[in-house]
């Protein structure tokens, strides 16, 4: 088996805002595109795009304090445990339909547009854009995608159809992150920091940022071929 790295795209036309140039509302910048190079240098330089309200600008984000989820500090009590149990998680087998199920317009506060949608689909091709899914009797019932840099990984969205199927699949992808990384959320939500998620300030998320792109890929995130 030949395992290969991700394909580095082509770079970006656009140069990344510092994220110190974030606004009251965390908002760095407005504009550019959603070309794989662009996207990859906007989380390389600690910055996300998400489309600006109901419309089609694009806006580039830097939360101060970020959410985090400390790889040691993951939350799961003894139900979910169980729940555990009963789903069978993979990773990457269906990676277009997470993002699909993530991006479905009936969704309360949906934001995932289908620029974006195509646009992470695309990271995916290339090895960027990773999915963990939580199965049950051959369906796919919940998961997240995310963006996988090095030791770093963007949590995007997340989907479930049964019960603690995306809970699930979060503490699967805490278990393949291993100890030394960063797993980002962006904004800490009730939800999340009742799974453990923190906030910290753009500072620290930064510094911690730079240390986790050094390291190696997670092995479960590498691309395989005969």
């Amino acid at each position: 088996m030949i395992v290969l790295v991700p394909i580095e795209p082509p770079p970006s036309h656009w140069v990344m805002p510092s994220p110190a140039g974030a606004g009251p509302d965390d908002l760095v910048a407005v504009g550019a595109d959603l070309e794989p190079g662009t996207v990859l240098a906007a989380y390389r330089a600690g910055l996300f795009p998400m489309p600006l309200g109901s419309g089609r600008d694009l806006g580039w984000w830097s939360p101060d304090p970020r959410g985090v989820v400390p790889l040691d500090g993951l939350r799961v009590s003894r139900s979910l445990r169980r729940s555990c149990r009963r789903f069978e998680v993979r990773v990457d087998s269906a990676c277009d339909e997470v993002i699909a199920a993530c991006a479905d317009p009936r969704r309360p506060r949906g934001w995932i547009s289908a620029e974006v949608e195509a646009a992470y689909r695309r990271l995916h091709r290339l090895g960027w854009v990773h999915s963990v899914e939580a199965w049950a009797d051959g369906e796919l019932v919940g998961g997240l995608y995310g963006v996988a840099i090095g030791g770093f990984f963007a949590g995007e969205s997340m989907f479930h159809r049964r019960s603690d199927a995306s809970k699930v699949a979060l503490v699967a992808l805490v278990d393949l992150l291993g100890d030394d990384g960063v797993l980002d959320v962006q904004w800490c939500t009730p939800h999340l920091a009742s799974l453990g998620a923190v906030e910290v300030p753009r500072g620290v998320y930064l510094d911690r940022l730079a240390g986790a792109l050094e390291r190696p890929l997670p092995a479960a995130f590498a691309q395989p071929t005969a």
